[in-house]
């Protein structure tokens, strides 16, 4: 490969990680074009995005955002790049094929490491707990329902205590029909 087109890639994939937030480092080695173009497309329908690289060319596109050279370490085989603006999408992705595919040997892709809320997670021992990460968006419901929570209650003491003293109202006046 020519040293202007490995240039070319290099800003390619730094552009890349520019447009989203969180990434995971995975190896999907072994995989063949069918389970290859299942994790693609099931990939595109989480909005992640999926991008095999030299690591060579990996290492110099994180070097030069700035990234972390703690990831350089997990950047050994057959790596792959999954990109995502949700934190925890790859890893539920990941965890959701791993449990599909429960029993069988060697099972892809694996968690090398990522890059998540500006964080460096190391190792596939990480999955779990990356897969628990709230999204922003679960984060802001969350805040919206606590938020929401006292208010409700208020209203619905106000509307039982309207329905008690209606109920009381009623009854007395009927006993002075009486």
């Amino acid at each position: 490969m020519k040293k202007e087109d490995k240039g070319l890639i290099i800003e390619q994939l730094q552009a890349t990680l520019g447009e989203y937030s969180h990434f995971y480092l995975t190896n999907i080695e072994g995989l063949n074009a069918e389970q290859t173009s299942n994790l693609r497309r099931q990939c595109f329908k989480n909005d992640i995005k999926l991008i095999v690289a030299k690591n060579t060319l990996l290492k110099k596109a994180l070097e030069k955002k700035g990234i972390d050279a703690q990831l350089f370490d997990a950047l050994k085989g057959n790596t792959a790049l999954m990109l995502s603006n949700t934190g925890n999408a790859p890893a539920k992705l990941i965890k959701e094929i791993l449990k599909k595919e429960k029993g069988k040997q060697d099972v892809k892709p694996q968690l090398k490491a990522a890059y998540v809320e500006e964080t460096v997670y190391m190792g596939a021992e990480n999955l779990e707990l990356l897969s628990a990460i709230k999204s922003k968006n679960e984060l802001i419901a969350d805040v919206i329902a606590l938020l929401q929570s006292p208010a409700k209650n208020v209203i619905s003491a106000l509307q039982s205590a309207g329905t008690t003293i209606h109920g009381v109202l009623t009854t007395l006046s009927e006993k002075e029909e009486a």
